[in-house]
């Protein structure tokens, strides 16, 4: 599929609509990363604002 970059505006033969090969090469070396960053989890903290469910509370 022949498109124009969105970035460079130069006109590039490729399979998918995006940047083209020079433009995402250039975007990966500014903004960094490597697209893996896994998020530490954390443990669930309910607000000071949550009360418990009367019905998981009620005691038969």
């Amino acid at each position: 599929m022949d498109i124009t970059c969105p970035r460079c505006s130069t006109a590039v033969e490729t399979d998918f609509y995006g940047p083209c090969e020079r433009c995402r090469a250039e975007l990966r070396a500014s903004m960094g990363g490597d697209g893996g960053g896994a998020a530490e989890a954390r443990e669930y903290e309910p607000k000071m604002n949550v009360t418990p469910n009367a019905v998981a509370l009620k005691d038969d």
